[in-house]
This record gives structure tokens, C-alpha cells and sequence, in this order.
């Protein structure tokens, strides 16, 4: 077993595991934040999909041993404290749009949406349909066209 330190939706955290665990199992088994959810532990469903650093990514494919200690891992529960709210304004968004039916992928669909918002902002222009496109998270509910405007709203808020 190895020692990890990283912060987690701003707090540092140390963990005892292999290295070899992935992130997503650090997540959910050892930390108790399940907000991440496992769909496929192969990094293509998208529903584990956190930030580092600011930026999307899926924990299910990221040893805790790539893990530095200075990165910063967000995850659904730590999206509102980013802005200082109750709710980030995409998740009022999904309400406000009411995408979930099952819900199972809604954590990864909000914190992808959040991460491409972000992206096109740091480009210096808004979210548009192309960006949309390029968010492959999977929604075996079929909401896309609910998720799509609610990106939408949210990033309007954001």
C-alpha cells in the first residue's frame, strides 16, 4: 500500500492504497463520495466524469497513483461550493429543464457540461451547438435534447 494526498472538493485528503487502484474506486469505496458513478470502468460512458485541475475527466480510467498532490479533484458534491451556492447554475438548469429520468448519468453530464462551458470561455467565445456535439457522456434515458438546452441555460448563468 502507498500513501496518496490530493484535495477533493477542497479539502486535502490522504488515502492508504495501491497505486494501482483507480481513482474512481478511491472515490466511492475509500472517500465515500458516490456522486461519481460507475458505468463501465473502461472510460467510455462518461458517468464518473469529475474535474482535475478544472478540466473534465473520467476518475475510472486514472490510477490514484497518477494522482499529484497538488491537483484538485471536483466532483458533484463539490460543484456548488466552486461557486459559492446552494446549487452550481447547470444543475438549476437540469432542474429547470427537468432532464433526469433515471438520473444515473446526470452527475457526469453536469460536470462535462460545466468543464465545456468553461473550455469555450477560456477560448473567449460561448458554448455553441459544435461544443454540444463533442460531449459524449451517455444517457441510455435519451434526454439529449433536455440536456442540450439545458447546457444551454446553465452556461447563461454561469
Amino acid at each position: 500500500m502507498s500513501t496518496h494526498t490530493f484535495v477533493l472538493n477542497g479539502e486535502q485528503v490522504t488515502v492508504d492504497v495501491d497505486d494501482d487502484v483507480r481513482l474512481l474506486w478511491v472515490l466511492r469505496d475509500v472517500l465515500g463520495v458516490t456522486g461519481p458513478k460507475y458505468g463501465c470502468g473502461i472510460n467510455v460512458c462518461k458517468a464518473c466524469t469529475s474535474h482535475v485541475n478544472g478540466k473534465a475527466f473520467n476518475p475510472c480510467s486514472v490510477r490514484v497513483g497518477d494522482v499529484r498532490p497538488d491537483d484538485e479533484i471536483t466532483t458533484i458534491e463539490g460543484l456548488p461550493d466552486t461557486v459559492g451556492a446552494d446549487l452550481h447554475p447547470m444543475q438549476e438548469a437540469w432542474l429547470a429543464h427537468d432532464v433526469a429520468q433515471c438520473g444515473y448519468c446526470q452527475p457526469g453530464q453536469i460536470m462535462a457540461a460545466v468543464a465545456k462551458v468553461r473550455q469555450a470561455r477560456a477560448q473567449g467565445r460561448e458554448i455553441a451547438d459544435a461544443d454540444l456535439d463533442e460531449i459524449r457522456n451517455i444517457c441510455r434515458c435519451g434526454t439529449y435534447h433536455r440536456i442540450r438546452e439545458a447546457i444551454k441555460e446553465g452556461a447563461a448563468h454561469m
